[in-house]
């Protein structure tokens, strides 16, 4: 008896000294945000691939526990309730007046980098047809909860132009999970049930949610939240299943919701202060993390290779639509750019292949890789040299709103 309650206690040590660790490397990378005045995902982003380097080469690469399955859960919780909140910010209103720029600038902004990698992945790196067209998926995904984060920190999540922005990537990632199905996943009963129940529940769920909130909402037992959790992970349960993806159906919720959650603002702030303060920081630090830098350093040509090609077909497809619609140049290079940074559903993707064998480990780490450097490096000249400052509301932080360099004419 004696010597179990030692090995639990043991056990426990072990896990709040590792979660403290995580939490010391988060409160980093925001001070290192802070400092530079760059996303806060962004600076997670780098910290966990600084952390990777640092302590794979000192410790182990498993010192940071990023295997574990609690570490895991809470990174793909925060999956879930980032592209919850984003779908949750999109206005009805706006999505209806805007929907054919946000189609437009979504369906080419996965088209032709997805055509654009695959090809040149097989035809010029050599790869295989069928890896080949998984690099081609997961880089040609926009990454909802980089977008959203960058959105939400400048405060253009209030705007038309930051609710345009995400329902366009939200276009982009339908189209990579949908290809990553039809392509590689089976399509059985499985699907047609996870199909069936993501429907059901995207038109029942309005009526349901402004009850509900209505009748035992702003409780301290916090019911509304446990009952959105029930169904996005409930949802989640049921991707995962289906061999889909827990981020899928939780942003269709985020929509559907979006005119009942998504008006309640106090409820939205807690919401996000539980999402960003305890959970976005398993999320980004272990994107990070998980690039394998001496594989990248082998193998830097197709490193460089797809980044350049990502880089050049999400520019060609994208700022001439953006221009087309009406945006000055520096606003459609803004959302060029943003268009084309990658992270959740394209490290998704990539995981995908290596557990399935589609892709080896070398080849996922050079995708993830590029993936991680399409979420830092464009964000970053955005925000440095693009950043549309006549469309930050007032209330934006003066930190935030400051030039960060100096801007081009």
């Amino acid at each position: 008896m004696m010597n179990r309650l030692a090995q639990r206690d043991e056990f426990m040590t072990g896990i709040w000294a590792l979660a403290a660790l995580w939490f010391g490397l988060a409160l980093v990378a925001s001070l290192f945000a802070i400092r530079f005045r760059v996303s806060t995902a962004l600076a997670e982003i780098v910290v966990g691939a600084a952390a990777q380097a640092i302590l794979g080469a000192t410790v182990g690469s498993e010192a940071l526990g990023v295997g574990e399955p609690w570490v895991k859960f809470l990174a793909g919780l925060a999956a879930i309730l980032l592209t919850f909140l984003a779908g949750a910010e999109l206005d009805p209103q706006v999505f209806k007046l805007k929907w054919k720029e946000a189609a437009a600038i979504g369906v080419v902004s996965f088209v032709v980098p997805f055509l654009g990698c695959a090809a040149a992945g097989h035809y010029l790196l050599g790869w295989g047809v069928q890896p080949s067209l998984l690099a081609g998926v997961a880089l040609s995904a926009t990454s909802v909860a980089v977008v959203y984060t960058v959105m939400m920190e400048y405060g253009l999540n209030k705007t038309d132009y930051g609710k345009t922005l995400l329902a366009a990537c939200f276009i982009t990632d339908l189209g990579s999970v949908l290809a990553l199905g039809l392509i590689f996943a089976p399509f059985t009963y499985k699907t047609l049930i996870f199909v069936g129940a993501t429907v059901a529940s995207f038109m029942a769920l309005p009526w349901l949610t402004s009850r509900l909130f209505e009748r035992f909402g702003g409780r301290p037992s916090e019911p509304e939240t446990r009952f959105l959790l029930l169904c996005l992970l409930g949802l989640g349960a049921l991707a995962a299943w289906a061999d889909s993806e827990a981020v899928l159906p939780a942003y269709l919720i985020g929509m559907a919701l979006a005119g009942t959650v998504g008006r309640d603002h106090a409820f939205i702030r807690r919401l996000r202060t539980v999402t960003i303060g305890l959970l976005t920081p398993f999320y980004f630090i272990r994107a990070g993390y998980l690039v394998s830098i001496p594989a990248v350093i082998a193998a830097p040509v197709a490193f460089v290779f797809f980044l350049a090609v990502e880089a050049s077909t999400k520019i060609a497809s994208i700022y001439p639509v953006a221009r087309y619609f009406g945006s000055p140049r520096r606003d459609a290079m803004y959302t060029t750019l943003l268009m084309s940074t990658g992270l959740t559903f394209g490290t998704i993707a990539a995981l995908f292949g290596l557990s399935r064998d589609i892709i080896d480990k070398s080849q996922y780490s050079v995708l993830v890789a590029v993936i991680i450097a399409t979420a830092i490096i464009p964000t970053m000249i955005a925000n440095s040299f693009f950043l549309p400052r006549h469309l930050l509301p007032d209330d934006a932080p003066a930190e935030r709103a400051a030039p960060v360099a100096k801007e081009t004419q």
